[in-house]
Order: structure tokens, then sequence, then C-alpha cells
């Protein structure tokens, strides 16, 4: 008697599973979908800025047809899907992912291009936050990252419809970093911290040498040299100043002409 109640559950249980099961086939509308009609699919989807749907329709070609020319396009268009759905990290690994496994395929440039764009896209909201008090808890990974993608569509696809923007954005990015560092730096000199605002400033001018940011920067190390009584860096600072810009508004005395400018504390810091 027992072993026949447990045949009858044994039963019922596999039944109940293939209901189950039945009923969630029954749920996919996808199911029996060619490969060529899933990306068609995830196309039109995105055509019409449904991101979700088309990263599900991706999704579920790159799970049953992971081998095929289907398969590598819906790669590098679902990270251009998570892009858009703003779904950064997402996008950033599908496009990392991409570039490991088909390095020589046709459409790398734009798997590094779309990458760089992810991260510039990220620097917009670092760079609109620029002006708040506080600097140091900023982080510019973001813009270096893009900086750096960029950098490998220009350098290894000079001919790549993707080159001249790519380039463009580098020298945004190459400004943007500057600025970033030399607010930093301005920041320590307000209060106090010296030895630090000269470190950020000498890194804006070593790591972006050609920036505008940099004349500011090489102002903030002569005055930070000069209030840690470092004299002998202060002076090189200063003929670095003077030789690399010698009409810089920060070389003006103003008020006080008898006085040396880097002592010159600008009342708006």
């Amino acid at each position: 008697m027992r072993a026949s109640l447990l045949a009858v559950l044994a039963i019922a249980a596999l039944l109940q599973l293939s209901a189950c099961s039945l009923f969630d086939e029954k749920k996919d509308d996808t199911a029996g979908w060619s490969a060529q009609r899933l990306y068609s699919e995830a196309k039109d989807r995105m055509a019409a800025g449904d991101y979700t749907k088309a990263i599900g329709y991706l999704e579920k070609l790159e799970a049953r047809y992971p081998y095929g020319r289907y398969a590598q396009q819906a790669q590098i268009e679902i990270a251009y899907a998570y892009f858009r759905d703003g779904e950064r990290a997402s996008a950033i690994a599908a496009a990392d992912r991409f570039i490991k496994l088909y390095p020589n395929h046709p459409n790398l440039d734009y798997a590094y291009y779309l990458k760089g764009l992810v991260n510039f896209n990220e620097n917009q909201g670092f760079m609109t936050a620029l002006t708040s008090p506080d600097m140091t808890d900023r982080d510019s990974q973001a813009s270096r990252e893009a900086f750096f993608a960029f950098k490998e569509v220009v350098m290894r696809f000079p001919d790549s419809k993707y080159a001249e923007d790519s380039a463009e954005r580098m020298r945004y990015l190459v400004n943007s970093l500057a600025s970033y560092e030399v607010h930093v730096a301005r920041y320590y000199m307000k209060r106090g911290a010296y030895i630090a605002a000269a470190n950020r400033a000498q890194f804006a001018v070593k790591n972006y040498p050609r920036a505008p940011a940099n004349e500011e920067a090489i102002y903030i190390m002569v005055k930070a040299y000069d209030a840690l009584g470092m004299a002998d860096l202060r002076d090189d600072a200063d003929r670095v100043m003077k030789t690399n810009f010698p009409d810089s508004k920060y070389l003006q005395p103003g008020y006080k002409p008898s006085a040396p400018w880097w002592r010159i504390w600008d009342p708006n810091w």
C-alpha cells in the first residue's frame, strides 16, 4: 500500500513537471524561431527604441545558436542595446567579450568605439560635477578608460569611419582629465594641503602636457612650493611658467606690482 502511494506521488510529480514545462514553452513566443528571425526581431525592437525587448531576443539567440554569423553579430548588438538601455556595466562587459572572442572581426573597430562611447557617456556626469565643493570624491576612471578605447580605434584602425570622431573625443578627454586634476589641486590649495596640491598639479603637467589647464597647474605648483618653503622647486616652476605662458594672467601682479606674482592670492579661490 505504501509503495503504491509513493508511485502515485512520483507520477503526480512527473506530470506536474511536465505541465510546467509545457506551460513555460507555451509562454515563450519565440520557441522555434530561427537565428535569423531572432536577430531580425531584435533589430526591429531596437529601431523602435524597445532595447529591453531587443536584449531578450539577442540573449535567446546567443543561447540557442551560439555559433555562426548571427551569434557573432548579436554580441556586438547586445552591447549597443545595453548602452542605450542605461546598463553601462553590461554594455562594457559585452564589448569586452566580443573583443576577446573575435580579435579579427571586421567590426572590431566598432567594438572599441562603442566601449569608448559608454565610458565617455559616463564621463559627462563626472564633468558636470566639477563645480562640487569637494572634488576628492570624483572618479575619473571612466574618462581614462574611454580615452584608451578611442586610442585603440585611432592607432589600430586609422581608416575606420570612427577614427576621426575618436580622435576628437580623445582631445576632449585630455582636456577634461587635466581640468579634473587642476580642480582637485585647487581644492587642496584652499585647505592648505600644499604637498597634495603640488602633486596633483604636477601629475596634470606630466601626463597631459598639451592641455590648456596646465597654465593653472603650473601656477598652483609655484604657489604650493612657495607655501612649503621649497624655493628651488618654486623657482623651477616659475621659469617654466614664464617660458611657456609669458602673457598669462597669473603673471600679472595686479594691485601688488612689487610682490612676486606667486604670492598673489586669488580671492576667487
